[in-house]
């Protein structure tokens, strides 16, 4: 099963340190990483800045106009209001392929703001208490995720302990 987690971060570097991290753990074959993005919005920022970290030709475009929709209706959209009624549903019938709902989306919209990071990642066939050992110290919060609620609080816990 491919599951998509978004972890939130109370410093502007606290996702791209946790991405260096996901990269040794892809590298050591304890997850393999489908795609990953990592946003950080500085204090002083408007918007946020978005990196696409896990680039190859094949992928790239599928998860790119992921990424794209996701963001843009997350932090872009609400600007231009009545406008980005088409777009939004758009965006919903993508999310709800991926297993993430609309109340996940505005969690991630009302916690990730000026100041903090975010790292949306999509994996598959994970070593959960491997990973976790690894990801223990970066202070991350899980925020949404297309798992179920028992397997979310066993993620949770995981991380936390």
């Amino acid at each position: 099963m491919t599951t998509f987690t978004t972890w939130k971060f109370d410093s502007v570097d606290g996702a791209d340190r946790a991405a260096s991290t996901l990269k040794q753990v892809k590298s050591e074959g304890l997850m393999k990483v489908e795609d990953y993005a990592v946003l950080t919005w500085p204090a002083d920022a408007d918007r946020p800045e978005v990196k696409y970290e896990n680039r190859d030709n094949w992928r790239a475009a599928g998860w790119g106009a992921f990424w794209g929709v996701l963001f843009g209706a997350l932090f872009f959209l609400p600007v231009i209001g009545a406008a980005a009624g088409a777009a939004i549903s758009l965006l919903n019938k993508h999310m709800q392929d991926v297993g993430i709902t609309r109340e996940q989306l505005d969690a991630i919209g009302k916690q990730v703001g000026p100041g903090s990071s975010a790292l949306f990642v999509v994996t598959s066939e994970r070593d959960l208490d491997l990973v976790a050992e690894r990801f223990r110290g970066h202070e991350g919060t899980l925020i949404a995720t297309n798992l179920v609620a028992g397997e979310a609080d066993e993620v949770r816990q995981a991380f936390e302990g």
